[in-house]
């Protein structure tokens, strides 16, 4: 388990007393440091990963091949003790290589459901935009209702059920553009980049006794990561605090370089991450700070620009972001006296 691991009293009903914010921090502190013991050089990314799956939300990494969007996604899953499936998508992968199928069972002859990989807490969907946009859609009440519907029946997916998918650049052959409806499924998107000089010799050294993924062991329990999750419920946000949410998000929908800004189902997904990065900071109140440190992450990703966007000699998800941070600086920010 940990060097403190967490332990909660029940009551005749068997409910599990609240976890302290404290040992919500202290466990994620924990998680992160796991992590970067695959993961060199980038700390933030790592954060917001575990800020994402304390949210039970949906995390999209994007970049270039071979910078760890894959590893990040396995060391994550690796760190807590759940279930977890992977997904390689291809081109010739099916809707129902995703969700399942009805297969007829002869004895019974009826037609039984088969689940398919998303039926597990961390479902890892490798290069998802390397399937057909058919095969994308799969996921989107999955990931929006947490349920599958085949056959006219509905399945319910497990709780926490969290979607860690990598992505590579649209420019790149053999890909294909996620919909913005698939977008704005994923709570925050996120960039790996390459790693300084430092942080790649640091991971040269770290690759001399094999392959550190396999010797993490997970930090949390699923019962502990659950409490984790209940708990981040509970962090206190003011209605100065979510109006300020609400005025970011608003801001990107009349926006002059923008043609399509965040829906509602950003606002709430950007209020649910700022809570969890609070908590992960010890914070039993979600600070203004929170909201616009998430801003970018949670934001840019479901924004489509107007074509003169990319005159700032930037790609597209570079401005994108650009605009985001605008947003971000010329919002007021409220007093929370």
């Amino acid at each position: 388990m940990t060097d403190a691991a967490v332990r909660f009293d029940t009551d005749e009903t068997g409910r599990r007393d609240a976890m302290p914010i404290s040992e919500v921090s202290a466990l994620a502190t924990q998680i992160v440091g796991r992590i970067e013991t695959v993961i060199d050089g980038k700390h933030d990314a790592v954060r917001t990963a575990v800020t994402v799956l304390l949210a039970e939300g949906h995390l999209l990494i994007e970049d270039v091949p071979g910078v760890g969007k894959t590893m990040l996604a396995r060391a994550l899953a690796a760190s807590v003790g759940v279930t977890v499936s992977r997904i390689q998508f291809t081109p010739d992968l099916l809707p129902s290589d995703v969700t399942g199928v009805a297969v007829f069972d002869q004895r019974e002859s009826r037609f039984e459901f088969t689940p398919g990989p998303v039926f597990a807490h961390i479902v890892i969907g490798d290069e998802i935009n390397r399937a057909s946009p058919k095969t994308q859609s799969a996921l989107l009440e999955c990931m929006a209702e947490r349920q599958v519907t085949a056959d006219g029946t509905t399945y319910q997916l497990s709780r926490p059920f969290t979607v860690f998918a990598t992505q590579n650049p649209i420019e790149m052959e053999g890909t294909y553009p996620l919909p913005e409806a698939q977008r704005d499924r994923f709570s925050a998107r996120l960039s790996m980049g390459y790693p300084d000089a430092a942080a790649e010799r640091a991971m040269l050294t770290n690759r001399d006794d094999g392959d550190p993924l396999s010797a993490i062991e997970p930090v949390v329990t699923l019962p502990e990561l659950v409490s984790m999750i209940d708990a981040v419920h509970g962090v206190f946000a003011s209605p100065s605090v979510k109006a300020y949410a609400v005025d970011l998000v608003a801001a990107t929908r009349d926006h002059a370089e923008l043609r399509l800004g965040a829906s509602p189902r950003a606002t709430l997904q950007l209020l649910a991450a700022a809570r969890a990065r609070a908590a992960v900071e010890g914070h039993e109140f979600v600070l203004p700070d929170h909201v616009a440190a998430l801003a970018e992450s949670v934001l840019a990703h479901r924004l489509v620009p107007v074509p003169r966007a990319g005159e700032r000699g930037r790609d597209t998800a570079a401005a994108l972001r650009a605009i985001v941070a605008e947003i971000v600086d010329s919002t007021p920010v409220p007093n929370l006296g």
